[in-house]
């Protein structure tokens, strides 16, 4: 009986001392559990006279239930003081200034797309879409272009099965649209494309505009029209344009356009290899095999198309000289475009 008296004050300091809830466990179960000091108090009553065990179990008791009922109500401080620590650091300044909301804005890409898109809209151009994943059909044979060409090589298109590819550019929407509808057509067609090639000035994935006119009296002419007059809307300037002889196996004559430099104003500078002109896009009439292939009259229709990369122009606008800029979302560089 001495041991449970020396046993109940060390039990005691050393509640006392139990500065949170873990602590506070490990001593009730080293004191009171099932493999605890006051248990083994009682596995050795045995040992006394008959006549002792009774009220030597029940003061054992006693110092039992006093020692769990200090345990309790020390749980309840340590508890109580952990909550109030917790509001305490959890506690909201309602003086401080609020953060402010800031407004996000489009990416400058899809709001030169926008731009591009509401000038040909405004003079009847509809605007359409079609899929990513084209079949070899599409984006190469009904576009005139042979087996042999080099834009079908591995190592400028990505295929997804010898069957399919991801587009290469946008024309083969321009397919779709002949094969279902009837001319007169007057549509442009924006969208990502893919290929392979990754620099300062290309991306493997970017995005295209192409235009298209069907009608029965499209001429060069009027391409070179509606061509100069999108640049001097777009660029908002009055710039030179030359239309320069090229080839392109889905239009027949082929050109590709050059404005005069938007940086230098013509006079020479690093953007331009100091030939004051910028190639912007390319254009031409319609091959006549391409509106066969669509089964369109070539005798009764003629056309003209038109494409353009996005990520040029908006490079050219806005004075970009990394096209990377555009893909990285940094906020710094987005923000100046809201």
């Amino acid at each position: 009986m001495d041991n449970l008296e020396q046993l109940a004050i060390a039990a005691r300091q050393a509640l006392a001392a139990a500065q949170d809830i873990t602590a506070l466990e490990e001593l009730r179960v080293q004191y009171l559990g099932k493999k605890g000091n006051f248990t083994e108090l009682l596995k050795g009553l045995g040992q006394l006279p008959p006549e002792q065990r009774p009220a030597a179990g029940a003061e054992i008791n006693k110092v039992k239930e006093l020692l769990q009922a200090e345990i309790t109500a020390r749980r309840e401080t340590l508890e109580g003081a952990a909550v109030t620590a917790r509001l305490a650091a959890e506690t909201i300044d309602v003086t401080l200034p609020g953060r402010g909301q800031q407004l996000g804005g489009l990416h400058p890409i899809n709001q030169t797309i926008e731009r591009i898109s509401s000038f040909f809209e405004s003079i009847g151009f509809d605007t359409v879409e079609g899929p990513e994943i084209e079949t070899d059909y599409y984006n190469f044979e009904a576009l005139n272009i042979p087996a042999h060409h080099p834009a079908r090589a591995m190592h400028d298109t990505f295929y997804v099965s010898n069957n399919q590819v991801l587009r290469t550019h946008t024309s083969p929407v321009q397919v779709r649209v002949m094969e279902n509808r009837e001319p007169p057509l007057k549509i442009i067609c924006p969208g990502r494309v893919y290929r392979c090639d990754s620099d300062l000035t290309h991306s493997p994935m970017f995005h295209q505009v192409e235009g298209l006119l069907i009608s029965e009296h499209a001429t060069f002419a009027e391409l070179r029209g509606v061509i100069q007059e999108f640049l001097q809307v777009f660029f908002e300037r009055d710039s030179e344009v030359r239309f320069r002889p090229s080839y392109f196996p889905f239009t027949e004559p082929s050109a590709e356009v050059d404005i005069q430099c938007v940086i230098c104003g013509g006079s020479g500078c690093r953007v331009c290899k100091q030939t004051g002109w910028l190639e912007v896009l390319g254009c031409g009439m319609v091959h006549p095999r391409v509106l066969e292939l669509s089964k369109i009259d070539g005798e009764r229709f003629r056309g003209f198309a038109f494409g353009f990369g996005v990520e040029r122009l908006a490079m050219l606008r806005y004075g970009v000289n990394d096209l990377r800029l555009f893909f990285e979302n940094d906020l710094r560089f987005l923000a100046q475009f809201h």
